[in-house]
């Protein structure tokens, strides 16, 4: 039997975005007929869409889907979460790892709902701090904790291929609410998620 994907797309979106991409290899000197050009057009317009689906989804009804009353406040730590996204900038991809704790204050939520918060924000146009600081608010906004941290480490090709060409760079941006705003909770999550379980 033959292999067979299943995909769906906006068909509507996919035909303007074909004749987008058409058009983008003609003005780079390129011919979109020459036989391994001619379903690429088609492939970026469906892989865009994949990699910005993030505008459908809501973080909030995400977390709401597995909101569970607990009388828990220590803290809860999802760490090393890979994460992809697109540089608005220069449609470029960043790509690395969040790590996310809260304190809860009467609700939990699935943890792998954390992980599908950082898809929801990362599968978007973006910056890296403003994808921080959504992934923060999502969070806070939600589940009302005690305290929200969010720390991103990621490499942009935007800095790798192009510009100052430093591949071995890499950026780390974070944002802190409540308890982790104290120095004390703070160091004590920064230093779990840098330690090495055996």
């Amino acid at each position: 039997m033959a292999y067979h994907k299943e995909e769906f797309y906006d068909e509507e979106v996919t035909r303007g975005l074909i004749e987008n991409y058409r058009s983008t290899l003609r003005l780079l000197g390129e011919d979109p007929a020459r036989e391994g050009l001619l379903k690429t057009p088609e492939r970026m317009a469906k892989a865009m869409q994949y990699i910005t689906q993030g505008y459908q989804l809501s973080a909030k009804e995400i977390l709401d889907s597995a909101r569970f009353h607990e009388d828990v406040s220590e803290m809860i730590i999802v760490k090393d979460i890979e994460l992809y996204s697109m540089c608005e900038h220069h449609l470029l991809p960043f790509f690395g790892k969040a790590h996310i704790a809260y304190i809860p204050n009467g609700y939990i939520t699935g943890l792998s709902k954390l992980a599908r918060v950082v898809d929801v924000f990362s599968r978007r146009l973006q910056v890296q701090e403003r994808l921080t600081h959504e992934i923060l608010m999502a969070i806070k906004d939600s589940l009302q904790p005690l305290g929200v941290a969010v720390v991103i480490e990621a490499s942009h090709l935007c800095m790798m291929m192009r510009g100052v060409q430093k591949q071995n760079s890499v950026t780390t941006t974070s944002a802190f609410f409540g308890e982790f705003e104290k120095n004390e909770t703070r160091s004590e999550f920064m230093k779990l998620i840098s330690a090495k379980l055996s």
